[in-house]
Order: structure tokens, then C-alpha cells, then sequence
């Protein structure tokens, strides 16, 4: 379906359940991704309503016209919970997208019951002084870096990602579908629907100004984050180490951390095992908010 937003409509893609009172997850991907990230996280959650955008710049919503930024993407999540009169909803969020959810739920309290943050909202360990294209390569390296690329066909685009060492052992059909749907026609070749320079822009909001600082100071309701090992490239420390993590939460008590040791910044959605038990876990964050009860402390 589509939401109306500023500059146009929003894609949004809808995993509804059976069960017409079933409850409602509203799914944010991440800063080169698609609403189809949440594929596999949708099949391990039958009975639950999925509700994913393509965030403005990326997949459908690429064409969308004016400014990005944290505070307009959540403002964009408003309008896909006004289009679709979604109640107060449980937000689980992956990478830039947990940066668009701490906003969202900051801008629109009433519309969050509570955040799962999946490997992003905190504050990234990035270099000091860098231009804003030395900023995303510094922060997303050959991720960004094939946005400025063509393809001469989906089978080469596929064969461009089958080399990266975060899917070596996590290679599925599902994968293969949500890396053909980043595709876009231009000039007889195919290039990713993801807007470098609306990918520019979000990055250099997240680390470079106070927006998302802000909104981790007034983050109020219960969250849970969760961190891995590996980064993007199934590098260790990937982007939170594990030494620096107690500091960050230090002054958040309202966060609820867990590390999950068996995946990467990628496959911890993006994967079967991933999807899975991070439907577990969202299944239970639903069953809490149903019962309006705390996390458990940290």
C-alpha cells in the first residue's frame, strides 16, 4: 500500500494476519535496506500484523521528493500509522532504522507502546572530521560504496552479493528476493533504488548532530537492544564493542541490553536463525505490552 507523506507517498508493505484482532508490529529497516528486510521475520510471526515502510530514499519510496533526516522519517511513520489508524504499537527497528525509532517514539509518544532496537540507536565510535562521503564509508563501506554502481542484470547484482563474507553461510531464497526488489531500471543497466545522497544526509544526522542524542535523553518508554559481534562485513568488533556498551548504557536505564554472540550486523535479521529468535523476542515484548509491564531490569 502507500501513505501519503511530505513530497509524495510512502510504500509501505503489509504482513497481515489471520486473526483480524491480531496485534500490530510496525517494522523500520535499515539506511541502504528495503521493507522486505522483514521477510523472514514476518514467516516466524504468523499471527502478528506486520506493517514495514520503505523509508523515504529507499526501495519504492526512492523517488520521494524534499528533505530526509531522522526526525522526518519518524514523522514519515506517523503518517503510515495515521494512513493505516494503527493503535499505540510495539516498534522493532534494525541499524539506521533503531536511530529513526528512539526519534519516532520521542516526536510521537502515543503512538509506541515499546522499542526493539536490533544492532543501532546508540551512539556509533566513528572518526572526528571526516567529510560526509569519508562518513559513510567509514561507517558502511562497500554497503554504500555499490550504490554509485550498474549492473548489467539481477543475476550479476546477486553474484555481486553472494561474495560478501556477512552471508557466506546464510544464503536463502528469501535473501535472493529482498536483494532483487533494491533494483531499479536506468538507462538499459540496473542500479540500487537507494538514494546516495539521501543516505548521506541520514548519516550524517546520526552522527553528527544532536537529533538522535536528544532522543535517547527523553526516551521514555521501555526498550530493549539488542547488539552483535560482527559488523557488516562479519568483522569483529562490528559496531558496538563489547568494552564500550556498559558506558553507553550507563545513563539509560530504561534499556534492557542483550548480545546475541551468533550473528552478524546483517544475519541478525536477514537470516533464518536471526528472524527467529528475534520473533521470540518480539513476541514476548507484544505479550508485555499487552499487560503494559516493564522490561526486565538490567
Amino acid at each position: 500500500m502507500t501513505a501519503p507523506v511530505a513530497g509524495g507517498e510512502l510504500h509501505v508493505g503489509v504482513w497481515d494476519a489471520s486473526d483480524a484482532d491480531a496485534p500490530t508490529v510496525l517494522a523500520v529497516h535499515g539506511v541502504t535496506s528495503s521493507h522486505l528486510a522483514w521477510q523472514l521475520f514476518a514467516d516466524a510471526l504468523p499471527g502478528v500484523r506486520i506493517v514495514a515502510p520503505d523509508l523515504r530514499g529507499r526501495g519504492r519510496s526512492n523517488a520521494l521528493e524534499g528533505p530526509a533526516g531522522l526526525a522526518r522519517h519518524a514523522d514519515d511513520l506517523a503518517a503510515v500509522c495515521a494512513a493505516l489508524d494503527l493503535d499505540p504499537v510495539v516498534v522493532v527497528a534494525h541499524s539506521m532504522g533503531a536511530f529513526v525509532a528512539t526519534v519516532f517514539a520521542t516526536r510521537h509518544p502515543t503512538l509506541v507502546t515499546r522499542l526493539v532496537l536490533v544492532d543501532g540507536g546508540l551512539p556509533l565510535d566513528t572518526p572526528a572530521g571526516l567529510t560526509p562521503d569519508e562518513l559513510v564509508a567509514a561507517i558502511l563501506g562497500p554497503t554504500a560504496a555499490r550504490l554509485n554502481r550498474r549492473f548489467d542484470s539481477v543475476a550479476d547484482y546477486l553474484d555481486f552479493w553472494r561474495d560478501h563474507p556477512a552471508f557466506a553461510a546464510d544464503w536463502s531464497d528469501e535473501l535472493e528476493d529482498y536483494l532483487a526488489y533494491d533494483l531499479v531500471a536506468e538507462d538499459g543497466r540496473l542500479r540500487p533504488a537507494t538514494s546516495y545522497e539521501t543516505t548521506v544526509e541520514d548519516t550524517i544526522d546520526m552522527n553528527t548532530t544532536s537529533t538522535s542524542a536528544d532522543a535517547l535523553a527523553a526516551l521514555a518508554h521501555p526498550t530493549l537492544l539488542i547488539t552483535v559481534p560482527r559488523g557488516l562485513q562479519d568483522e569483529e568488533p562490528g559496531l558496538y564493542a563489547a568494552e564500550n556498551l556498559p558506558a553507553l548504557l550507563a545513563a539509560k536505564p530504561r534499556i534492557v541490553h542483550e548480545r546475541w554472540p551468533e550473528f552478524n550486523h546483517y544475519t541478525v535479521v536477514l537470516s533464518a536463525p536471526g528472524a527467529a529468535r528475534l520473533a521470540r523476542v518480539v513476541q514476548r515484548e507484544l505479550e508485555r505490552a499487552a499487560r503494559s509491564e516493564e522490561p526486565l531490569a538490567r
